[in-house]
């Protein structure tokens, strides 16, 4: 190849390489399509706290949430057992722009509270999950970054650096490592706004249902307080019908 010929032929691929930023928005928006069209979905599911010592605390609970067109998906989790949290439920509406509304019911008061954008960094339930965690993490919350690709246990994963839009998220970045079968998480390291790692989720045991496919066990380890939690789901199906009022605050009192 002549040399004028060489040049022109790499300004050209250059002239259309990406950045890392362009690179990590472009899958962050593959994943999202990949996964829309659900329409709904209903979970049985464990929560288990553990202890800094290894004592745990176990609620069974059920998740229910539905796509929403132009916007995030709406979800309510309801806690079925022990007594002393039975009846309690969160509802969710994630948002494309601006921060996610959430409302907590608490039977013992019998009243919805609603959580503060602010509090939304707090543990949900006692647990190692926060509020935050609890939203379907919509591709407009983040800032993206696509840092490399690497092999998890045999699988490929693109790995990306999410930096949250919203100044009230408790996070200050996160590194998600998404499974480019699954196009679902594999791993994400959570980073305090100290810019300190906080918490690392690990998710696993992956089922198909149709195209998409569902986590069915989540291990969510604090490495500041070695507290963790896990959620391990034991039946879900998608494409389920819910009345229009279902994901209403007004739909969470008994």
């Amino acid at each position: 190849m002549k040399p004028a010929a060489f040049l022109l032929l790499t300004t050209f691929v250059f002239a259309f390489a990406q950045t890392p930023e362009e690179e990590g928005l472009r899958i962050a928006r593959l994943l999202d399509e990949f996964n829309n069209g659900f329409v709904s979905e209903y979970a049985e599911l464990e929560m288990t706290l553990i202890n800094a010592h290894g004592d745990k605390t176990v609620r069974k609970m059920i998740n229910e949430a539905r796509e929403q067109k132009n916007d995030g998906d709406r979800s309510i989790a309801s806690f079925l057992w022990p007594a002393d949290v039975k009846g309690t439920r969160l509802l969710t509406w994630s948002r494309k722009d601006g921060d996610d509304d959430q409302w907590l019911y608490l039977p013992s008061l019998k009243r919805v509270k609603r959580i503060s954008s602010r509090g939304k960094s707090g543990a949900f339930m006692g647990s190692e999950f926060s509020y935050e965690d609890l939203g379907s993490q919509e591709v407009e919350e983040y800032k993206h970054k696509f840092l490399e690709e690497k092999e998890m246990d045999g699988r490929k994963a693109w790995v990306l650096e999410r930096i949250p839009v919203s100044r009230k998220s408790g996070y200050s970045k996160e590194i998600a490592f998404f499974d480019q079968e699954y196009m679902q998480p594999l791993r994400i390291e959570y980073f305090d706004r100290k810019g300190e790692l906080l918490k690392i989720a690990t998710f696993t045991d992956y089922k198909p249902y149709g195209k998409w496919f569902r986590v069915g066990h989540i291990l969510m380890d604090n490495v500041q307080t070695r507290k963790k939690s896990t959620l391990v789901f034991s039946k879900r199906e998608l494409g389920r019908e819910f009345d229009s009022e279902h994901f209403s605050s007004d739909s969470l009192i008994d």
